[in-house]
């Protein structure tokens, strides 16, 4: 291959039609259906069916026997994680909203999925987090408040295992996170948590532009001295 043409791919945004494409490669079945038409009604953003396929793909890839994830919604999500993850793992999700939590348990009925396979936690995120156990986990999956994501960040380092990954939706923001005159609070923070993710040695990270954007970061093992 020429310079030329490696610059010419390289270069070339992709088409729709190839997004679209690779966003429905996997499959959504009737169940994530239903709990999408759940979020909607309470007015819910979940993630996309490619984000969901990725974080499915993580807990897989992780063999992930704990997770911990910050937004309930209805389930959405968290049944992407349990699908992923171990026959015997436990996703440990929170949410602010009771009701949410509620219609998220019956997406996870629906599933089939065992009831102490998902432990939902109601309260704010920054409250309940510093009562799970450190080093506990195998991946945490946030999507909560925005301005908070740096505040998750910190709490995640504490809670994941060495090889742990973190990982944050909608680190693209509706597009706005890439483009420098967006300087709204929740831009702002998403573009700082970015940068402060990128530039850690103590992370390997990779920005996959699935749905909205996931930011995914691996806890890099320091041997102890």
């Amino acid at each position: 291959m020429t310079h030329e043409a490696q610059e010419a791919v390289i270069t070339t945004a992709i088409k729709p039609a190839s997004w679209s494409y690779a966003e429905e490669f996997v499959a959504e079945d009737e169940i994530v259906e239903s709990a999408r038409a759940r979020a909607r009604e309470v007015g819910v953003v979940p993630v996309g069916s490619g984000a969901g396929a990725a974080l499915r793909f993580l807990a897989s890839v992780l063999d992930a026997r704990a997770v911990v994830e910050i937004g309930t919604g209805t389930g959405v999500s968290g049944l992407w994680l349990l699908r992923g993850m171990r026959a015997d793992g436990v996703l440990t999700t929170v949410d602010i909203e009771t009701e949410h939590q509620r219609l998220a348990r019956q997406t996870f009925t629906d599933a089939g999925i065992p009831a102490q396979r998902a432990r939902t936690i109601s309260g704010a995120a920054l409250e309940v987090l510093p009562r799970l156990t450190d080093g506990h986990y195998d991946l945490v999956f946030c999507d909560g408040d925005k301005r908070e994501y740096d505040a998750y960040l910190a709490e995640a380092l504490r809670l994941l295992r060495p090889g742990g990954v973190v990982v944050f939706d909608n680190a693209l923001w509706h597009d706005r996170v890439a483009d420098p005159a967006q300087r709204d609070e929740e831009t702002v923070a998403i573009r700082e948590l970015g940068r402060v993710v990128a530039e850690s040695e103590g992370l390997i990270s990779v920005l996959l532009p699935v749905g909205d954007g996931l930011l995914a970061a691996k806890k890099v093992w320091v041997p102890e001295a």
